[in-house]
Protein backbone atom coordinates (compact mmCIF):
# COMPACT_ATOMS: atom_id res chain seq x y z
CA UNK A 1 0.00 0.00 0.00
CA UNK A 2 1.21 3.30 -0.99
CA UNK A 3 1.75 6.34 1.61
CA UNK A 4 -0.33 8.58 -0.11
CA UNK A 5 -3.54 9.65 1.89
CA UNK A 6 -6.70 11.01 -0.01
CA UNK A 7 -9.49 12.50 2.10
CA UNK A 8 -12.89 12.19 0.68
CA UNK A 9 -14.31 15.18 1.72
CA UNK A 10 -18.83 15.28 2.96
CA UNK A 11 -19.70 19.10 1.82
CA UNK A 12 -22.73 19.00 3.27
CA UNK A 13 -24.13 19.67 6.70
CA UNK A 14 -27.66 19.81 5.87
CA UNK A 15 -30.32 17.54 8.04
CA UNK A 16 -31.33 14.95 5.31
CA UNK A 17 -28.26 15.76 2.95
CA UNK A 18 -27.94 13.45 0.21
CA UNK A 19 -23.65 13.64 0.12
CA UNK A 20 -24.15 10.54 3.15
CA UNK A 21 -24.53 7.96 0.59
CA UNK A 22 -22.55 9.18 -2.40
CA UNK A 23 -19.47 9.39 -0.21
CA UNK A 24 -20.21 5.99 0.80
CA UNK A 25 -20.33 4.73 -2.68
CA UNK A 26 -17.29 7.00 -3.58
CA UNK A 27 -15.53 5.08 -0.64
CA UNK A 28 -16.84 1.71 -1.80
CA UNK A 29 -15.47 2.18 -5.06
CA UNK A 30 -11.75 3.17 -3.63
CA UNK A 31 -12.01 0.23 -0.99
CA UNK A 32 -10.01 -1.77 -3.68
CA UNK A 33 -7.19 1.01 -4.58
CA UNK A 34 -3.57 -0.13 -3.65
CA UNK A 35 -1.78 3.33 -4.39
CA UNK A 36 -3.59 5.12 -1.82
CA UNK A 37 -5.51 4.85 1.30
CA UNK A 38 -9.17 6.63 1.41
CA UNK A 39 -10.83 8.33 4.32
CA UNK A 40 -14.21 10.21 5.21
CA UNK A 41 -14.18 13.55 6.26
CA UNK A 42 -17.46 14.87 7.09
CA UNK A 43 -17.72 18.65 7.75
CA UNK A 44 -20.67 17.37 10.31
CA UNK A 45 -17.62 16.72 12.65
CA UNK A 46 -16.00 19.84 12.39
CA UNK A 47 -18.48 22.57 13.74
CA UNK A 48 -16.70 25.85 11.95
CA UNK A 49 -18.34 29.03 12.35
CA UNK A 50 -18.08 31.29 10.02
CA UNK A 51 -14.76 32.53 9.36
CA UNK A 52 -13.56 34.07 12.51
CA UNK A 53 -9.79 33.82 12.40
CA UNK A 54 -8.40 37.61 12.45
CA UNK A 55 -5.36 36.86 10.81
CA UNK A 56 -5.39 35.68 7.17
CA UNK A 57 -5.42 32.03 6.30
CA UNK A 58 -2.29 32.24 4.43
CA UNK A 59 -0.16 33.20 7.52
CA UNK A 60 -1.05 30.12 9.33
CA UNK A 61 -1.09 31.79 12.49
CA UNK A 62 -4.32 30.19 13.91
CA UNK A 63 -5.97 31.54 17.18
CA UNK A 64 -9.27 29.06 17.90
CA UNK A 65 -9.18 25.75 18.76
CA UNK A 66 -11.79 24.54 15.84
CA UNK A 67 -9.33 26.14 13.14
CA UNK A 68 -6.14 24.18 15.15
CA UNK A 69 -8.13 20.95 14.78
CA UNK A 70 -9.26 21.41 11.53
CA UNK A 71 -5.68 22.59 10.03
CA UNK A 72 -4.35 18.93 11.73
CA UNK A 73 -6.78 17.10 10.10
CA UNK A 74 -6.07 18.39 6.40
CA UNK A 75 -2.51 19.20 6.60
CA UNK A 76 -2.47 15.19 6.99
CA UNK A 77 -3.50 14.18 3.35
CA UNK A 78 -1.80 14.44 -0.07
CA UNK A 79 -4.92 14.60 -1.95
CA UNK A 80 -8.91 15.17 -1.46
CA UNK A 81 -12.23 13.90 -3.21
CA UNK A 82 -14.98 17.13 -2.61
CA UNK A 83 -18.03 15.68 -2.46
CA UNK A 84 -20.52 18.51 -3.34
CA UNK A 85 -24.46 19.59 -3.72
CA UNK A 86 -25.26 22.37 -6.00
CA UNK A 87 -26.87 25.06 -4.41
CA UNK A 88 -27.57 27.97 -5.72
CA UNK A 89 -25.53 27.39 -9.14
CA UNK A 90 -22.13 27.04 -6.73
CA UNK A 91 -20.78 24.84 -3.92
CA UNK A 92 -22.51 24.64 -0.07
CA UNK A 93 -21.92 27.60 2.13
CA UNK A 94 -19.97 25.33 4.50
CA UNK A 95 -17.66 23.43 2.28
CA UNK A 96 -16.72 26.83 1.07
CA UNK A 97 -16.33 28.16 4.57
CA UNK A 98 -13.86 25.16 5.71
CA UNK A 99 -12.16 25.92 2.58
CA UNK A 100 -11.47 29.33 3.45
CA UNK A 101 -10.31 28.76 6.66
CA UNK A 102 -7.20 27.05 5.33
CA UNK A 103 -4.39 27.90 3.24
CA UNK A 104 -0.83 26.22 3.45
CA UNK A 105 -2.62 23.33 4.48
CA UNK A 106 -4.17 22.73 0.29
CA UNK A 107 -0.93 24.01 -1.30
CA UNK A 108 0.83 21.82 -3.80
CA UNK A 109 -1.52 18.76 -3.21
CA UNK A 110 -3.87 17.18 -5.61
CA UNK A 111 -8.06 17.47 -5.80
CA UNK A 112 -11.10 15.94 -7.48
CA UNK A 113 -14.68 16.75 -7.21
CA UNK A 114 -18.02 14.67 -7.00
CA UNK A 115 -20.74 16.51 -7.00
CA UNK A 116 -24.68 15.75 -7.62
CA UNK A 117 -27.61 17.75 -8.24
CA UNK A 118 -30.03 18.58 -11.10
CA UNK A 119 -27.70 19.17 -13.32
CA UNK A 120 -25.13 16.85 -11.79
CA UNK A 121 -23.60 19.89 -9.79
CA UNK A 122 -21.31 20.37 -13.05
CA UNK A 123 -21.39 24.52 -11.72
CA UNK A 124 -20.55 24.12 -7.92
CA UNK A 125 -17.32 21.71 -9.46
CA UNK A 126 -16.42 24.78 -11.89
CA UNK A 127 -16.66 27.20 -8.99
CA UNK A 128 -14.16 24.39 -6.94
CA UNK A 129 -12.14 24.21 -9.90
CA UNK A 130 -11.62 28.64 -9.67
CA UNK A 131 -10.95 28.42 -5.80
CA UNK A 132 -8.37 25.24 -5.96
CA UNK A 133 -6.36 27.13 -8.47
CA UNK A 134 -5.96 30.07 -6.11
CA UNK A 135 -5.10 27.60 -3.14
CA UNK A 136 -2.81 26.02 -5.42
CA UNK A 137 -4.65 23.09 -5.26
CA UNK A 138 -3.49 20.72 -8.51
CA UNK A 139 -7.36 19.74 -9.73
CA UNK A 140 -7.33 16.85 -12.44
CA UNK A 141 -9.97 16.77 -14.96
CA UNK A 142 -11.89 14.19 -14.60
CA UNK A 143 -15.35 14.17 -11.92
CA UNK A 144 -18.39 12.83 -11.08
CA UNK A 145 -21.74 14.29 -11.58
CA UNK A 146 -24.72 12.43 -10.26
CA UNK A 147 -28.08 13.77 -11.62
CA UNK A 148 -30.73 14.17 -9.04
CA UNK A 149 -33.05 13.01 -12.07
CA UNK A 150 -31.65 9.71 -13.07
CA UNK A 151 -28.83 9.03 -10.31
CA UNK A 152 -31.41 9.21 -7.37
CA UNK A 153 -34.78 6.96 -7.07
CA UNK A 154 -37.69 9.32 -6.37
CA UNK A 155 -35.07 11.93 -5.75
CA UNK A 156 -33.95 10.70 -2.55
CA UNK A 157 -32.57 7.15 -2.72
CA UNK A 158 -28.79 7.28 -4.04
CA UNK A 159 -28.65 4.83 -7.07
CA UNK A 160 -26.41 5.61 -9.84
CA UNK A 161 -26.04 4.34 -12.93
CA UNK A 162 -23.49 1.27 -13.76
CA UNK A 163 -21.57 4.04 -15.86
CA UNK A 164 -20.14 5.51 -12.86
CA UNK A 165 -17.98 3.09 -11.83
CA UNK A 166 -15.33 2.96 -14.50
CA UNK A 167 -15.58 6.83 -14.04
CA UNK A 168 -14.77 7.08 -10.51
CA UNK A 169 -11.38 4.29 -11.39
CA UNK A 170 -10.60 6.96 -14.08
CA UNK A 171 -10.91 9.93 -11.12
CA UNK A 172 -8.67 7.56 -8.60
CA UNK A 173 -6.01 6.78 -11.38
CA UNK A 174 -5.83 11.03 -12.30
CA UNK A 175 -5.71 11.79 -8.56
CA UNK A 176 -3.66 9.27 -7.13
CA UNK A 177 -1.05 10.48 -10.09
CA UNK A 178 -1.32 14.04 -9.28
CA UNK A 179 -1.44 13.60 -5.19
CA UNK A 180 1.95 11.45 -5.64
CA UNK A 181 3.87 14.22 -8.37
CA UNK A 182 2.40 17.12 -5.98
CA UNK A 183 4.23 15.16 -2.88
CA UNK A 184 7.50 15.10 -4.63
CA UNK A 185 7.64 19.24 -4.75
CA UNK A 186 6.53 18.87 -1.56
CA UNK A 187 9.32 17.16 -0.19
CA UNK A 188 11.97 17.05 -3.24
CA UNK A 189 14.46 15.00 -2.80
CA UNK A 190 17.85 16.07 -1.08
CA UNK A 191 20.77 16.76 -3.27
CA UNK A 192 23.40 14.19 -3.45
CA UNK A 193 26.65 15.47 -1.23
CA UNK A 194 24.30 18.30 0.04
Amino acid sequence: MSDLKIAVILGSTRPGRKGEPVASWVLEQASTRTAASYELVDLADFPLPHLDEAIPPSMAQYSKEHTLAWSEKIAAYDGYIFVTPEYNHSTSGVLKNAIDYLYTEWNNKAAAFVAYGTVGGARAVEHLRGISSELQLAHVRQQLSFSLFTDFENFSTFAPGPQHAASAQVMFDQLEAWAGAMKTVRQPEVAVGA
